[in-house]
């Protein structure tokens, strides 16, 4: 991790580089921060309650952060400014930490076995023999009323009586590859 503190305007002392350091190890660098610049900056020109500014620039992968604050000292500024990178590097970890991977099955396979077309649901034999419950607004690329025999891929979910089917799919046709070059 690389660590940049300079002053504008101002020499950086030995305690403020110190003070520094110990709140950038506070933000555990470890693997995910890459980079730290802090500048200090006293400007004349201002009113005396903010003429001490801090600058945190921090980079780690995929984001920048930056703080500033603004205080009657320096040693204010600089607990102010890393108190706010810290709550911002907490947010970003805090997502970071809570993504979750969905793997989702690959959809079932089976057909179409009894179709009530006057009360809009049917069932399906999947491949392991079990009967799937579907409902005509799960039907997705096909006429609800033409599915019976039909293969289907579909989708389930635990329902109040049994599997229930969420999406229902005719499966498209195979299709298959014909050499032309050996018709001749």
């Amino acid at each position: 991790m690389d660590l940049q503190i300079e002053g504008r305007h101002t020499s950086v002392t030995p305690e403020w580089s110190a003070d520094i350091e110990s709140r950038v190890a506070d933000l555990r660098p470890g693997h995910d921060i890459k980079h730290v610049r802090v500048t200090l900056t006293k400007h004349d020109h201002r009113k005396a309650e903010d003429s001490f500014d801090v600058l945190v620039v921090m980079h780690i992968p995929g984001h920048t952060i930056t703080a500033r604050k603004q205080q009657d000292s320096f040693e204010e500024a600089i607990r102010d400014t890393f108190a706010a990178a810290k709550t911002e590097l907490e947010k970003i970890r805090e997502k970071r930490s809570t993504h979750e991977v969905r793997v989702t099955a690959p959809p079932e396979r089976g057909v179409v076995t009894k179709l009530f077309q006057d009360k809009g649901y049917g069932f399906i034999a999947t491949e392991d023999g079990t009967e799937v419950y579907f409902h005509r607004n799960a039907v997705q690329d096909a006429v609800f009323e033409q599915m019976d025999g039909m293969e289907v891929s579909l989708n389930l979910e635990p329902g109040e009586k049994g599997p229930q089917a969420t999406t229902v799919q005719p499966v498209p046709p195979v299709a298959y590859y014909a050499d032309k070059r050996s018709a001749a």
